[in-house]
């Protein structure tokens, strides 16, 4: 087996019987990921995918194992997200396939470029009843970007390739490959399967069926014996930015007097520009909110970023400048924005330019890429928008007082408000936050201030509950010194504790805090309002800490307001020492939320 490069290009090759044994299909899998960039691969084991795992470990790249299937997808996803390099994850076929559904679903609509490997029953099996053998691409066809099935070992490198350019081109997503069993271990094993060494065969059947087989296997090792060539990497450029397009914006800006940015999460698929944009728009001069992975972007002290009040200021607003996301439901389907105001999008998909309200100037571009050129254009004084970030910043500090009221009021247990707070001023400077959950995230949001760049993390549009653990994992694997919050509800947690053993086993010391209130309080708010009825959202107070203790981690009660500081404090230093820890806080309820509606 070798590998080396000539004229750009990089060749894996493998010796005949008479050297050295030829790389198997599962080797030849792990190859190219790691001449790709692919530092981990994410999975539960199953036979059908072995040899990937095998070939993974020994070229280097880090196998994590997990205990659920969704769980190494949101991974692959989280790892997409904070590198920008596609994240994999490897699952067996059939239930490994149909489990990472939810995922999957979850990482096209958030647009984050993974690839999937799926096992698959031996191609000569197929369709014929074998174990685990279902539809896997028609089933993905509506989920990913892209699918294929290999067929034969000359498939595999362009296969992976062409995988990894449409996972990243364009408006990036998910692909599936279906990876066959019989092509992934040795050809001498595989030929042993298919044809039996049980002396002569008797009859013509069996000879015609013996023929076959051969035949079948001569087919699908075809290249075994051939140097395989891999392009050399090269950067996906971003979309063309039109000139015109930016000199357009810039004349609007120019005459407006309240105008407002909402930077969404396209903004943060070039992770390497991310803190280049960030000094940009500070110095840009235009108020902006911050939604999805763009979170973070600023800091949490930035004057000019705003929290609060989002709708309202849209709906006041001269000029409303959406970048990298669509009027759905979180801008009220573009009702958010006022009917006078001059609307300009910056995306890349066209479907989501126009998606409910169509935009005065359209710009079909990378918003990050975009928004670098539009602020190297120009900068604005803040006294050219005075007023206008004066009546921002007076709602800011209103909103802000009345955050801090709820946060007086007293409950059973734990103020929910107050023990957020208190987790923001204990997170450190370089932490990244998980949200995984409803009620209690949701809180959490207003109040927990993101530090830096990709520092918070949670599903996106999609808003499926079960990403925290995968995203956890990804993110103390990415970012090994930096503290990792994963802050659950107790329904969210329900997804995911078993996670804790995957903490312990990879030595990751994630500081996982559940706000345990014995329900699933973002339902219940207009369940029981509107239906005068609890039914299917009450919980218990469960001992999720007793659950972290009997799987090797640290796990702590929080019970009462007084011991919040020092039980954070002794979550950090557990962590710093490299064990995981699980706070299962029992929190109450407020009328914080109240009226929030959950569909």
């Amino acid at each position: 087996m070798g590998i080396y490069t000539y004229n750009d290009f990089i060749y894996i090759f493998c010796r005949d019987n008479e050297g050295e044994m030829m790389m198997n299909g599962g080797e030849r899998i792990a190859q190219v990921l790691k001449l790709k960039g692919v530092e981990f691969i994410f999975t539960l084991c199953g036979g059908h995918i072995s040899p990937i795992l095998v070939g993974a470990k020994n070229a280097g790249i880090r196998v994590i194992d997990v205990r659920q299937e969704p769980t190494a997808v949101f991974a692959a996803d989280a790892i997409s997200r904070l590198t920008g390099v596609p994240g994999v994850a490897a699952v067996t076929a059939g239930p490994g396939v149909t489990n990472s559904i939810t995922a999957i679903k979850n990482a096209q609509m958030a647009q984050s470029p993974l690839i999937l490997l799926g096992g698959a029953p031996a191609t000569v099996l197929k369709g014929r009843g074998a174990l685990q053998d279902i539809e896997q691409l028609k089933l993905m066809e509506t989920l990913v970007k892209w699918s294929a099935s290999i067929h034969q070992d000359c498939d595999i490198v362009p296969i992976l390739e062409e995988a990894f350019d449409v996972a990243q081109s364009g408006i990036p997503g998910p692909v599936f490959i279906e990876c066959p069993l019989d092509l992934l271990y040795d050809q001498e094993l595989v030929r042993e399967w298919y044809i039996k060494k049980t002396g002569e065969p008797i009859g013509v059947m069996e000879k015609v069926t013996q023929w076959y087989l051969r035949h079948h296997v001569d087919k699908i090792f075809a290249c075994s014996d051939k140097s395989i060539e891999i392009a050399e990497n090269e950067e996906i450029e971003p979309f063309f930015v039109d000139p015109d397009d930016v000199a357009k914006a810039v004349e609007w800006i120019k005459k407006s007097s309240s105008p407002v940015m909402v930077v969404g999460s396209q903004a943060a698929l070039q992770p390497r520009l991310m803190n280049r944009l960030a000094d940009q728009l500070k110095a840009f001069g235009v108020p902006v909110f911050l939604t999805g992975m763009a979170r973070g972007l600023l800091g949490d002290n930035y004057p000019l970023q705003f929290r609060h009040g989002r709708s309202r200021a849209l709906k006041e607003a001269d000029l409303a400048i959406i970048v990298g996301m669509p009027c759905d439901f979180r801008l009220n389907y573009g009702r958010s924005i006022g009917k006078n105001a001059y609307y300009i999008a910056i995306n890349r998909s066209k479907e989501d330019l126009q998606m409910n309200r169509n935009p005065d100037l359209a710009v079909l571009a990378d918003p990050s890429t975009f928004l670098l050129k539009l602020t190297s254009e120009i900068q604005f004084d803040h006294h050219k928008f005075g007023p206008w970030i004066k009546k921002l910043t007076q709602r800011e500090d209103a909103r802000e007082r009345e955050i801090h009221d709820f946060m007086e009021v007293e409950t059973e247990h734990i103020n929910p408000l107050r023990l957020c707070a208190k987790i923001n001023d204990a997170i450190a400077s370089d932490s990244v936050v998980i949200g995984d959950g409803g009620d209690f995230i949701a809180t959490a949001s207003y109040i927990v201030k993101p530090r830096g760049p990709l520092s918070w993390m949670d599903p996106g549009p999609y808003g499926t509950l079960g990403v925290g653990a995968g995203f956890a994992i990804a993110a103390k694997l990415v970012q090994r010194e930096a503290e990792v919050w994963l802050l659950y509800g107790d329904g969210a947690a329900g997804y995911g504790l078993m996670e804790l053993d995957t903490f312990v086993r990879h030595n990751l010391p994630i500081i996982t805090l559940i706000g345990n209130d014995a329900g699933w309080t973002q339902i219940a708010r207009d369940q029981v309002a509107l239906l005068h009825d609890d039914v299917g959202t009450v919980l218990k107070s469960n001992k999720y800490h007793a659950i972290a203790e009997a799987l090797d981690a640290r796990g702590i009660l929080l019970e009462n307001n007084a011991d919040v500081d020092s039980v954070l404090r002794e979550a950090k230093a557990a962590s710093q020492k490299g064990q995981p820890v699980l706070i299962n806080a029992l929190v109450g309820k407020t009328d914080f939320r109240k009226g929030s509606i959950s569909v």
